[in-house]
């Protein structure tokens, strides 16, 4: 299969022996499908280099192995290569995946750069490698739940009248315009690549175009004049724009940033360079880049600081910003707070967390017919009805149709379980794959984001991911990944992934509610351990095991 023909198939028909094994050939097609991937010519699927295979002679041999592995075959990965096939059984997984993983010694970006270029490895994001991307919808939720709770709890409940100062309109950027009409306000999203920009207007996630920071802030007044949600894509480089900002005495009502800083070198462009220009610079001389990009975050994250001083609300989306500024001589950037810290964990507290489910079918009905079932059935979580409702009006599908949402430890096994009698019951067109985010709360070890601050100081105690996918695996996950890196950079975090896939068959049913419950309650767990209060409540009610 050539670059070029990297789709995902739909319908009925499968070429795989099994279900199970035909929707994780489709999702990984699916990462690298032209309306989905970053730049599939070079396979990369999103965050700077994050990849689902290695190289186009790995992805040959994956997509071949997939074809022909048995029911009871398990195909090994390493870092996006294919290198081995056990005999297993039918209950365990298909497929197991470790990417970017370094011994601690050799953990920073120099040693893993030398490495990738003798094509010993490769950096598998998050999703990317564990071929459960889905676009900008999958990072969406998180980015619409952390405006939502910055709405409660700084402007009584919403973001209308508000303007949000941001940056960063990539693969995950691109989520941040639509959380925050979602809620009411205007947004301004500072964007170097002109391409990404108008990608971004065509694809309905960002309004319209500023050329200049007064028209950006012109059309962000009007709006808020008249109390209409509005975002707007502003070229330019985030540096330069936040400083004017600040020059200006311009006050936000909230700032953050979502560009893929945590790769100085793919991820950010250096105040004042052209999209060709950084190209050119990056390859020729890559250090004499990073200076200018860490000099030029510097910059962005002082100017953030003195906006959280006079009156913004100020946070890191999780991209590692603050830590590039830090190693970039930055004093400024510790009194910034990361937004898991801030505003989410709460919500892993209950075993709330980011998953997603993908038809198969490549049909859309078949993910609205979920949508019908969790209206009708989650009617009390009035959390995850007006997120059904909001990204119904919102998103357009790209690649095959897929949804996330934030569900809480219950909810996440009632779907599974009637999602799987749905197919058995011929209402689905096809099978349903269920995957996630790698933030779940358990799946990650990340101190300058998920595991931030935590309460008992376990930020860098990476034991938990470990043990989410050896349980996922245990539990029946049909894919299991374990990675390095992530959203915010070698040697800086280790997390895990897991699919798990609705056939309609009465084994996937037993499986999908052992995997569902051991993944949302090793969240409750992992958080309970910790000292939250209330996820020991939350094992209480749900008769988990108490931490001692």
């Amino acid at each position: 299969m050539t670059i070029q023909a990297h789709r995902s198939p739909k319908g009925i028909e499968k070429t795989c022996k099994t279900w199970e094994i035909e929707a994780l050939k489709r999702l990984l097609l699916n990462c690298l499908d032209p309306q989905i991937a970053q730049d599939r010519d070079q396979l990369i699927v999103y965050g700077g280099t994050g990849k689902a295979v290695r190289h186009q002679a790995a992805f040959n041999t994956i997509v071949t192995e997939l074809e022909t592995l048995a029911a009871d075959e398990t195909l090994l990965i390493q870092s996006g290569k294919p290198v081995g096939k056990f005999r297993t059984y039918t209950s365990f997984p298909r497929v197991v995946a470790s990417s970017s993983m370094l011994v601690p010694s050799a953990s920073n970006w120099q040693t893993f750069a030398e490495l990738e270029a003798k094509g010993l490895t490769t950096y598998g994001q998050s999703t990317a490698a564990a071929w459960a991307y889905i676009g900008v919808q999958g990072i969406l939720q998180t980015t619409f739940e952390t405006m939502g709770e910055i709405a409660e709890r700084h402007f009584l409940g919403t973001l209308q009248g508000r303007i949000v100062l941001t940056s960063g309109l990539g693969a995950l950027g691109a989520a941040q315009p639509l959380s925050v009409t979602m809620h009411g306000g205007v947004a301004i999203v500072v964007e170097a690549d002109q391409a990404k920009m108008w990608k971004a207007v065509d694809n309905n996630y960002c309004d319209v175009v500023a050329h200049t920071l007064t028209e950006a802030i012109r059309l962000a007044e009007e709006a808020i004049k008249k109390r209409q949600p509005l975002s707007i894509a502003l070229h330019g480089h985030a540096g330069e724009v936040y400083t004017t900002c600040v020059e200006r005495d311009w006050i936000p009502d909230i700032v953050t940033d979502q560009t893929a800083a945590h790769d100085l070198l793919n991820g950010y462009i250096p105040t004042g360079m052209s999209i060709k220009q950084a190209n050119q610079l990056r390859m020729k001389k890559p250090k004499e880049y990073r200076a200018l990009a860490g000099a030029s975050i510097v910059a962005q994250v002082n100017a953030m600081r003195r906006l959280q001083e006079v009156g913004s609300v100020v946070f890191e989306y999780g991209n590692n910003l603050r830590w590039q500024a830090e190693q970039h001589g930055s004093a400024d950037a510790r009194f910034i707070h990361g937004f898991t810290a801030e505003y989410i964990r709460p919500l892993y507290s209950e075993g709330r967390g980011p998953c997603r489910w993908i038809a198969l079918s490549g049909n859309p009905n078949d993910i609205y017919t979920i949508d019908a079932y969790i209206l009708k059935h989650f009617k009390s979580d009035r959390r995850v009805i007006r997120w059904i409702e909001c990204v119904q009006e919102s998103i357009h599908f790209h690649g095959l149709p897929a949804r996330a949402c934030w569900l809480n430890y219950e909810e996440r096994v009632l779907l599974a379980e009637a999602v799987n009698q749905m197919v058995a019951a011929g209402e689905l067109e096809a099978p349903i794959a269920f995957t996630r985010d790698h933030s779940e709360g358990s799946s990650i070890a990340a101190p300058t984001r998920e595991t931030e601050a935590m309460k008992d100081g376990s930020d860098a105690v990476a034991d938990w991911p470990i043990l989410n996918a050896m349980l996922n695996a245990s539990g029946g996950a049909s894919m299991v990944s374990v990675q390095h890196g992530g959203g915010v950079g070698i040697g800086l975090s280790i997390h895990s992934g897991m699919t798990a896939v609705a056939d309609g068959s009465f084994s996937a049913s037993k499986r999908l509610e052992q995997v569902m419950r051991a993944d949302a309650g090793l969240n409750i767990i992992r958080h309970a351990d910790a000292g939250y209060e209330s996820a020991r409540e939350t094992v209480k009610t749900y008769g988990l095991k108490k931490p001692l």
